[in-house]
C-alpha cells in the first residue's frame, strides 16, 4: 500500500522525528463498493508511509447509529480504541446533499470528549478533506473543521477539496493532478504539526479552569436546572 508513483521524489522532503513513527488514525465516509471517500484515505495513507508514519484505518461498516446501541458495542469499542492510541488523524467524507455524509458524522459523534478521565481527541492533531460528485465545494470541509475544533483537536490550516472524484481516480488509485499535490501538500503539513506537537500534548492542553475545579465540581455546575 505503499507505492507512490505520483510523486516527484526529488522534490519529496522527508521530515526527521525522534522516537517511535507517529500514530495515524484515517476515517471516511462512504461505503459504497467504488469510494472516493476511502480511496482517497487510502492516498493518505499512503503519503503518510511514506514519511515515515504508522497508519491504521477504521472501517465504520457495521457501526451503530449515536444511541442506537451500547459503548460497549464491538465496532464502537474498536473506534474509540483507534483514536485513544493515535497521535493524529485524516478525516474524508464525499459531500452528499451540499454536507458531509451521515456515516461521517455517526463515526464522530461515536468519540467522546472524555473517556474514564482521558480526552482521546484532546491537543492531537487533525487533517481534513472532501471529495464531491460534482464541481467544487468546500462545504464539508467547513463542517468537518467546526466538529475538529469543536472534539478539542488542532485542524491544521490546510486542506483538500478533489471536485468530480469520478474522473480523479481510476482502478482506485488518483491520478496524477494538481489535486493530488494538494493532497500531499496537506499530509506533509500534518506530518510536520504532528512531529512538532506530540511530545508537548500535555502542555498544550493544560487549562487553567480544569486546575481550580474538578471533574465533581464541573459535573455538577453544568448540570444544575437553574444558574
Amino acid at each position: 500500500m505503499s507505492d507512490t508513483p505520483n510523486i516527484v521524489e526529488a522534490e519529496f522532503k522527508p521530515i526527521p522525528f525522534d522516537g517511535p513513527p507517529p500514530k495515524f488514525l484515517l476515517l471516511y465516509g462512504s461505503l459504497r463498493e467504488t469510494s472516493y471517500s476511502r480511496a482517497a484515505s487510502e492516498e493518505c495513507a499512503r503519503i503518510l508511509q511514506k514519511f515515515g508514519g504508522d497508519t491504521e484505518t477504521f472501517n465504520p461498516s457495521g457501526l451503530p447509529l449515536p444511541d442506537d446501541a451500547d459503548a460497549s458495542h464491538p465496532k464502537v469499542v474498536e473506534l474509540r480504541d483507534k483514536v485513544t492510541a493515535c497521535d493524529a488523524m485524516v478525516w474524508v467524507s464525499p459531500e452528499r446533499h451540499g454536507a458531509m455524509t451521515g456515516i461521517m458524522k455517526t463515526q464522530i459523534d461515536w468519540i467522546p470528549l472524555s473517556l474514564g478521565g482521558v480526552r482521546p481527541t484532546q491537543g492531537k492533531v487533525l487533517a481534513i478533506g472532501q471529495v464531491s460528485g460534482g464541481s467544487q465545494s468546500f462545504n464539508t470541509v467547513n463542517q468537518l473543521r467546526i466538529l475538529g475544533r469543536w472534539m478539542r483537536l488542532l485542524t491544521i490550516p490546510n486542506q483538500f477539496s478533489t471536485p468530480k472524484a469520478w474522473l480523479e481516480f481510476q482502478d482506485g488509485r488518483m491520478k496524477p493532478s494538481p489535486y493530488y499535490n494538494r493532497m500531499v501538500d496537506v499530509m506533509e503539513e500534518l506530518m510536520r504539526f504532528t512531529v512538532l506537537t506530540r511530545d508537548i500534548r500535555d502542555e498544550l492542553v493544560d487549562r487553567y479552569s480544569e486546575r481550580v475545579e474538578t471533574r465533581e465540581e464541573l459535573s455538577k455546575r453544568v448540570n444544575q436546572k437553574s444558574i
